[in-house]
């Protein structure tokens, strides 16, 4: 399986499973305390959301932004956050992160447990999508899983990027992109690209705020 067919079965499950995207916000502490910390990330200005999913995270966004961009490929978890989300302030916009280019610049860029499911190839194209959606002096601020999360996955072997089967209620199974990503690596990588990041650990969780390498001229 190449990376475009293993992206399309994991487009697949979240269209499926739009209905159960919700349900370990509302059994795992962890997210909770995750959910609560965006009042203390450097959060301003114009924010584009990556990776919206269901809207857990837009409406604290909103809170503390001029405006906020979010984004998400699956229309059926875009229902659900724009029911969710009513602030004015807020625009969705359906659209495929491996192809989309943001039109316009933004001071703060946003994603929650996406970054684990964009494979190792493609992060270097990921990373500079971000860089050129970041206005001077913007960051991007991303969390995710660390690698203890892999414990409670049905990690994949011989696929072509780092997989996980997941499985809905109605029995159907899914494979999805799932890198499970050290942050003293990804450190390390981001540095390499030019990025000025810092990751810090929060449970089996990480939180990592990054700046863009700066453009001569």
């Amino acid at each position: 399986m190449d990376d475009d067919a293993l992206l399309a079965e994991q487009m697949a499950y979240y269209r499926a499973g739009a209905a159960e995207y919700d349900r370990p916000y509302a059994e795992y502490e962890d997210l909770q305390r995750l959910l609560a910390v965006v009042e203390d990330l450097p959060i301003a200005g114009d924010v584009l959301e990556l990776a919206c999913g269901t809207g857990q995270w837009t409406p604290l966004l909103a809170a503390r932004a001029h405006s906020v961009t979010a984004v998400d490929a699956a229309t059926e978890v875009l229902a659900l956050a724009r029911a969710r989300t009513t602030s004015p302030t807020v625009r969705f916009l359906e659209a495929d992160l491996f192809e989309w280019q943001p039109p316009r610049r933004y001071d703060t860029v946003f994603f929650a447990f996406w970054l684990s499911h964009v494979p190792p190839t493609r992060l270097p194209d990921f990373w500079n999508t971000v860089a050129a959606a970041l206005a001077p002096g913007g960051k991007a601020i991303f969390i995710d899983d660390g690698p203890a999360a892999a414990t409670y996955e049905e990690v994949l072997a011989n696929q072509s990027a780092p997989a996980a089967l997941r499985r809905l209620d109605d029995g159907s199974q899914y494979r999805i992109v799932k890198v499970f990503h050290d942050a003293q690596i990804l450190t390390d990588d981001l540095t390499a690209l030019g990025w000025s990041v810092g990751i810090r650990p929060v449970g089996g969780n990480f939180i990592g705020i990054a700046e863009p390498p700066v453009t001569p001229g």
